[in-house]
């Protein structure tokens, strides 16, 4: 069986999308399974069980990118085609069965509108598949959690500033932390790129002792890591997503973006939102007491 699965250029919504991708798994073990996808979000497929290639969909005026991945997947026929971009492709592809998501913001959360793409209700968690290898470098990079000395990631970056908790609160989020866990280790986390890199330099510099665990690894090691620490802590961003899916509790932070669409998803995921109306409640709002109870407290449900 072979099927192809069109997803999000966005690393977040990418994320999002693994739990259907993974139901896919279940109801048919034995398919093979091309990915199209951003090239942002390409590392995140690369250890996935029945992956038989990931397509990198570079985007290009006019639309041009869909004619790339017409003609890259016309000479196959697809037993199914699952296209989470509501470019309807598919039907000038040739398909069997089509699930295809329709485009535009609607209210309700993301990942519910994902289920429902293949009638799933509740919609299955988002998942990340990472192997030995993966493991053993978050082993080298981290030191193992434990409940006497957990090690906190701290997201402090995003790709719109506007969702950028003020850097300058980590320090004293991080001193509040670690009164109630003095042995606790810092970890940031940021992704790759000099932009990427300069968000992320404050907050190093305000913790020299924290782990520098951004900007030169792949994904797939990224969320070994993460699944290495007690807790994560940090905007909505494709890394907060990248958390949840491999079940670090996490506390994402929001402020303009919409919890109601883009909150975490994971079994101890929860999340903070600004004082004001959703979609427009500026995150410098967002105190750093709120985020210090509201932390403390997913620390304490899950560290004996």
């Amino acid at each position: 069986m072979r099927i192809l699965f069109i997803t999000a250029t966005r690393l977040g919504d990418a994320v999002l999308s693994t739990g259907i991708l993974n139901t896919l798994l279940q109801q048919y073990p034995h398919a093979c399974i091309t990915v199209a996808c951003g090239p942002v979000a390409a590392g995140l497929f690369q250890h996935m069980p029945g992956l038989d290639r990931v397509v990198v969909m570079q985007k290009r005026r006019y639309d041009l990118h869909w004619l790339d991945l017409w003609k890259d997947c016309a000479r196959t026929r697809w037993d199914m085609t699952v296209d989470l971009r509501g470019s309807g492709v598919s039907f000038f592809l040739r398909s069997g069965r089509r699930l295809i998501m329709r485009g535009g913001r609607r209210p309700g959360r993301r990942v519910d509108h994902l289920g429902a793409v293949m009638g799933l209700s509740p919609a299955p968690l988002p998942t990340v598949w990472f192997n030995a290898a993966d493991q053993k470098i978050a082993a080298a990079i981290l030191p193992p959690s434990t409940p006497g000395a957990p090690v906190i990631a701290l997201g402090p970056t995003a790709n719109w500033n506007g969702k950028i908790w003020p850097t300058a609160r980590y320090l004293p989020l991080w001193q509040q932390l670690a009164a109630a866990y003095p042995h606790a280790r810092p970890a940031i986390f940021y992704g790759p790129g000099p932009q990427e890199a300069e968000l992320a330099r404050p907050v190093l510099n305000a913790l020299p002792h924290a782990i520098d665990a951004g900007g030169r690894f792949a994904l797939t090691e990224t969320a070994a890591m993460l699944a290495r620490c007690a807790l994560y802590v940090g905007n909505d961003s494709g890394l907060m997503h990248l958390a949840a899916a491999a079940g670090t509790p996490t506390l994402g932070l929001f402020g303009p973006s919409r919890a109601s669409e883009y909150a975490p998803s994971g079994p101890l995921a929860r999340w903070v939102e600004a004082p004001g109306p959703e979609g427009h409640a500026p995150i410098a709002g967002l105190s750093i007491e709120r985020v210090a109870t509201a932390a403390l407290a997913l620390l304490r449900e899950t560290q004996p």
